[in-house]
């Protein structure tokens, strides 16, 4: 059961990278790549190791998507929709994603290694919850330092982001 987990999560995380790839609109890329973290993180889950997996999720998901997204309403999103990301034929790049493909399916179909793998032994949880006592008791005043600057900075990008005379 948890292979068919495993297939079904790095199916979707493969799908969502291509769409960020392919994607024209840079907003769509976005969540499409945050999607494919997502399905990472859950990678991580189903192989018990919690610690990565939220770290994941807080760091890639919270803080990498808000500087892309911050960088999304820099530009002129309307003109960059207009404009294609792979100039001249995609006939290349469509040939050697399907090889790529092809690759990766055979190399899944023919390990032995893959049925045999087993997870690592389980802590419980108890990582996690340390993480997050000595994150919200020992460093509260820099965590929440750092959660200002970066509404400071969400707010700054917003005010730049406007196209309206002042």
């Amino acid at each position: 059961m948890g292979q068919g987990f495993f297939l079904l999560f790095a199916t979707l995380s493969v799908i969502a990278a291509l769409t960020v790839v392919i994607a024209r609109n840079p907003v769509h890329s976005a969540l499409a790549l945050m999607a494919c973290f997502l399905q990472i993180s859950a990678i991580y889950i189903l192989l018990d190791a919690s610690f990565p997996a939220v770290i994941q999720i807080f760091v890639y998901v919270g803080a990498i998507m808000v500087l892309f997204l911050f960088v999304i309403m820099m530009i002129d999103v309307r003109e960059a929709v207009l404009q294609r990301f792979l100039p001249g034929g995609n006939l290349p790049a469509l040939v050697l994603l399907v090889l790529l493909g092809i690759e990766m399916l055979v190399l899944v179909l023919w390990s032995r290694r893959f049925s045999v793998m087993e997870p690592a032994a389980s802590r419980g949880g108890d990582d996690i919850r340390q993480l997050s006592t000595t994150l919200f008791a020992d460093y509260l005043l820099p965590f929440e330092a750092a959660s200002v600057i970066l509404l400071a900075a969400l707010v700054g990008a917003i005010l730049l982001a406007r196209k309206e005379p002042r």
